[in-house]
This record gives C-alpha cells, structure tokens and sequence, in this order.
C-alpha cells in the first residue's frame, strides 16, 4: 500500500483480479515448466533495463518479474510493482524479502497509477491487458504512457493473433480467445508514444508491444 493512503482511498480496478496467489503461481509453473527463466530474460532483454533505471511492473502478481527486473537494474535502480489483489501484493513482499530484493509493492489499480509525471525509465506489464474491459484498459496505458519519462519504454506482454490458430490451450481460454494484443498498437500510438514496435514473443501465444515515449524536445 502506499505510504500515506488509508485503505478505502485505494481505487478498484475495473478488471479481473486474481486472489489466490498459491495457485497462480502452481499455474504459472506449470504452464511455463523450465522455460520461465528464458522467458524472463527476454522480456527484460526487450525491455532494455539497465543498471540504476527505475522501473514500474503494472499487474505484478506474486512479484517474479519484478524480483528479476530488479537484479537487471542493480542496487542504484528501484523497482516499484503494483497490483489490485491484496493477496497477490502479500505474496509478492514476501517473495521480494525471501530474495533479498529492495521492490516497493503497492496495491492499486493500473488505471489510476499513485505516482507523478515521467517517473520511471520503463514500465512492464505482462499477461494484464486482456483482464481489462476496453476503457479500462485505454486509462490504463494512458496512465502508463502518462508516468514514463522522456524516452522510457513501455513492454506489454499478452495472448495475439486469431483464436483459430493458436497453439496452445491457455491462448485459447475465453478471456485470452477474444483479446488480440495486435489491436492495442493503435491505442499505443492514440496515447502519444513516438515508436511503437510489435511482434511474436517466441513463447507460447503470447506477442509483445515495446512503444517508446518521445523525447523532451519531441514534446515541446
């Protein structure tokens, strides 16, 4: 929780959320199996998290990436990561103590981002998008967009392409059936990023979205 916000001052998602975080994080094992480091490595690969950036992991769940964003940025960058399950924030403190990880975990909504303009050099969010009804998910990116600095980097990480030809059974899940991340690059564009590049992820179904924030003289 933030410092200083009394509990009924924390705005709900107008999303899904996930409460039980035992079992997400059996599911997600399961699902990746011994691919998960790799996986995790690309994304912060794409990402292009560097030693004493800040960061910000929108919809963090139990606190995997943001653990690992934080040993790719070093004991000069900080890591910050929310999410709107009290139980997921729970857990993933206490995966972050476990790991002797300096991550701030708050529990908000990525709709309404507690932080000030341009306060983070990247921002992820992986596998949320598609829990998000559509304005809720165009205030969500344009929160994001709203809290990176000049040049920072925005990666999503979601289910895309067809129904029809995806591979596996996750992708074909009713929430992720009917999302196509491919559809967001023009809201990524609508919000005010200068580049916004897109393509399979390798893994799975999944696709990735890296848009960039402009520069400051692009903004003058």
């Amino acid at each position: 929780m933030a410092t200083g916000v009394g509990r009924s001052a924390i705005p709900a998602t107008g999303g899904k959320v996930f409460h039980w975080p035992m079992a997400y994080d059996l599911l997600l094992r399961l699902f990746w199996g011994r691919a998960e480091p790799q996986y995790r490595s690309k994304l912060l690969g794409l990402a292009r998290l560097g030693a004493g950036e800040s960061v910000l992991d929108v919809g963090c769940g139990t606190g995997t990436l943001a653990i690992a964003a934080k040993r790719r940025v070093g004991p000069t960058g900080k890591v910050l990561a929310i999410d709107a399950s009290r139980q997921m924030v729970a857990r993933a403190r206490r995966k972050a103590a476990a790991a002797a990880a300096d991550i701030d975990v708050q529990m908000t909504a990525a709709e309404t981002l507690p932080f000030p303009d341009a306060t983070f050099d990247a921002v992820l969010s992986t596998t949320v998008l598609h829990c998000l009804p559509d304005e809720a998910r165009r205030r969500a990116i344009r929160e994001m967009r709203r809290v990176l600095k000049p040049d920072g980097r925005l990666l999503l990480v979601d289910f895309a392409g067809p129904a029809t030809r995806r591979r596996t059974l996750m992708g074909r899940l009713n929430d992720h059936r009917h999302f196509d991340l491919n559809e967001i690059v023009p809201i990524l564009r609508d919000a005010g990023f200068a580049r916004v590049e897109s393509d399979a992820l390798g893994f799975s179904d999944l696709a990735f979205a890296l848009a960039t924030a402009p520069a400051a003289a692009d903004d003058l």
